[in-house]
């Protein structure tokens, strides 16, 4: 065996690649930026909990984080570089009346997730909710196209990282603790340019289905949320090649694509004991596409 094949082999991290050089992008920079924005008043659903949701710094993650903030949650908000972004984010939990912490790091490394829950737990002292949002994607017309470094980058980043941050989790997580992860309306449907992607939303749904199973006696609630086309940075920073962007989301039978405040109260309804008969569950704020599952 070669020291180079050997070496990828046994390699248990892959370095941000540089497909899409722009991802994850920064929101601060879109011209027409999402609406993160709660739209009602707070009613105190998770007051006094503590959540910690990964990929807040923009999109779907930021709407979440603020919506918690607003229901009286103290948030821990995990990124990866973008820092404007996630200061942003922070701020607007403030705003709130909560209180917020920022985290920069690659959520694909173990280490990380152990840092960042260690960080969450020295500054709030409980750790309740888990949202894991963080994700990345890759546009390939042909699967010959996926390198063996995208395969495994997106796979460490969709869903490596859940296994991650639940081990790093699970000793602060007590009864009537959710775990709410992010799939995709893509492992429902598939998605032609998104092969690696949509394989690791197959895998999310199948990973919350079974670790619900897993921690269901132990009174922690697992489920997930399966948006559909949602206007966030990802897609125009990467996600989609420019050509597919002039229509993006006009395919759904609403005509347009989501805003990430259609569905972050999604992951609040699942973080919260409106749902508490519910575990093993998906949710899908998609536009209207109709899915099995």
């Amino acid at each position: 065996m070669s020291d180079k094949l050997e070496k990828h082999q046994n390699a248990d991290f892959i370095a941000s690649i540089d497909e899409e050089p722009r991802m994850p992008g920064h929101e601060s920079e879109m011209e027409n930026k999402p609406d993160w924005e709660p739209r009602y008043p707070g009613s105190g659903r998770l007051k006094g909990k503590v959540a910690i949701i990964t990929g807040a710094d923009s999109g779907i993650g930021r709407a979440t984080a603020v919506l918690f903030a607003r229901e009286g949650a103290n948030v821990a908000i995990a990124y990866l570089s973008e820092d404007d972004d996630a200061a942003k984010t922070k701020e607007l939990c403030e705003a709130e009346g909560a209180r917020a912490l920022t985290h920069a790091c690659d959520l694909g490394q173990k280490q990380a997730c152990e840092e960042l829950v260690e960080q969450t737990i020295d500054s709030f002292g409980r750790l309740d909710v888990l949202v894991n949002n963080a994700g990345e994607q890759h546009p390939d017309y042909e699967i010959g196209d996926i390198t063996a470094e995208q395969l495994q980058r997106t796979f460490q980043s969709n869903i490596f990282s859940m296994f991650y941050m639940v081990q790093a989790a699970r000793p602060h997580l007590k009864k009537g603790a959710a775990i709410v992860n992010c799939t995709s309306v893509t492992m429902y449907k598939g998605a032609p340019i998104l092969l690696d992607y949509s394989a690791t939303k197959g895998a999310i749904t199948a990973f919350t289905r079974s670790l619900s199973e897993n921690l269901v006696e132990d009174g922690i609630r697992v489920n997930a949320v399966a948006p559909g086309p949602i206007w966030t940075p990802l897609n125009p920073f990467g996600g989609q090649p420019p050509q597919e962007m002039d229509d993006f989301g006009e395919s759904t039978p609403m005509g347009r694509p989501g805003q990430p405040n259609e569905v972050a109260p999604a992951f609040l309804f699942l973080a919260c004991k409106d749902s508490s008969y519910m575990s093993g569950q998906v949710l899908h704020p998609n536009g209207g596409i109709i899915v099995n599952g």
